[in-house]
């Protein structure tokens, strides 16, 4: 048995109002006057002074605010990319996300393209990248993803949606601050909890299970029942325990591997453009089948913070798009192996998928 030996967050700080030492904690890491720090930010920040007043701009510094309506593509990568290396006349000093999963899978992304050649699309798979990128931070602005602790980075590509998983994809530094996911929207807050709610249900039901991704995956899955079902908890209590219940959920992922919904989501994201925090939460709503305890708690807290999720998103596809949606989520194999077993494809046949996708 060869063990992987996977990376993790070399520096994390946690705290309400830890925002607050950013240009302390990025200055040691500056180059020179002519590497930029370039700071992705979610555009729902842009005009709120709260927030954007902490970030501290010096020489070449540069924030671009980023549109979170769609997905992370590879293009978008490459061309955010190029537009680095044509501005600057050497490498940022870092490149800084603050926002959700998209934004912090694009910090990432643009961080390992930097310094691997080609394009972003190359490198959508397992271990596949060959150069550490620069150094990468991350600030989320919402709890759930697993983003700011997780060695992927998920993009959507031509042919498919798959993340660069590498060891080199891990964020170097990440600053955890509670307060920053104040305003986030009720239905987003729910939608996004979720995407880590059901990475601890997959990690937990896995085949790939072992202690290290169990421990993880309890305490996400406790702190997410904290938050969702019990009544026990003050508004900042529950910030603070939900962001910790990401960190967690995310780890679990580490020696483990998520399941049926998060591959059967990424083919409503490559084909129909459903955000992955939703989409998660559409495919799980129809998965008693495979996970019946996880399904019967998630369908309790949907009533209890009343959500009601799309329907008849499926309705009218050809077969022909069936097809692609299937074609996505075939090819995820860990996740398959994982979720079933190692004749998976024997229970998820094209018609399974099929009879699931038509549920929706």
């Amino acid at each position: 048995m060869i063990y992987k030996n996977h990376p993790m967050v070399s520096k994390v700080v946690f705290g309400r109002g830890s925002f607050n030492q950013l240009e302390d904690i990025l200055s040691p890491n500056r180059k020179g006057r002519k590497a930029p720090f370039i700071y992705y930010v979610d555009d729902v920040f842009k005009g709120n002074h709260w927030l954007t007043s902490r970030i501290r701009l010096s020489y070449l510094d540069k924030i671009i605010y980023v549109s979170t309506k769609e997905e992370p593509k590879t293009s978008q990568i490459d061309k955010y990319v190029e537009d680095i290396i044509l501005e600057y006349s050497e490498l940022p000093s870092g490149i800084i996300g603050i926002g959700g999963g998209t934004v912090m899978d694009i910090s990432k992304a643009v961080s390992l393209m930097l310094t691997n050649k080609g394009e972003s699309k190359d490198y959508q798979g397992w271990d596949k990248i060959k150069h550490p990128g620069i150094y990468h931070v991350g600030i989320p602005t919402i709890s759930g993803t697993g983003a700011e602790v997780s060695r992927t980075t998920i993009l959507t590509g031509p042919e498919r949606k798959l993340g660069i998983n590498s060891d080199y994809t891990p964020f170097d530094q990440v600053i955890l601050d509670p307060e920053l996911t104040k305003d986030v929207p009720k239905d987003q807050w729910f939608y996004t909890g979720m995407d880590c709610y059901v990475h601890c249900v997959e990690s937990l039901n896995g085949t790939y299970l072992n202690a290290f991704s169990q421990s993880y995956g309890e305490k996400a899955l406790s702190l997410c029942k904290e938050v969702f079902i019990e009544d026990s908890l003050t508004r900042e209590e529950a910030q603070d325990k939900l962001m910790m219940a990401s960190w967690h959920g995310g780890m679990s992922i580490a020696y483990s591997q998520v399941g049926v919904a998060h591959a059967m989501s990424y083919g409503l994201g490559f084909l129909l453009g459903i955000k992955h925090g939703i989409g998660n939460c559409i495919v799980f709503d129809h998965l008693e089948d495979y996970y019946p305890e996880g399904v019967a708690l998630f369908k309790k807290m949907k009533e209890k913070h009343g959500i009601t999720l799309p329907k008849g998103i499926c309705a009218e596809l050809s077969q022909n798009e069936f097809d692609k949606m299937i074609d996505v989520a075939l090819s995820l194999e860990p996740l398959w192996e994982n979720a079933i077993g190692k004749n998976w494809q024997k229970e998820m046949t094209r018609a399974r998928l099929l009879e699931l996708y038509k549920k929706m």
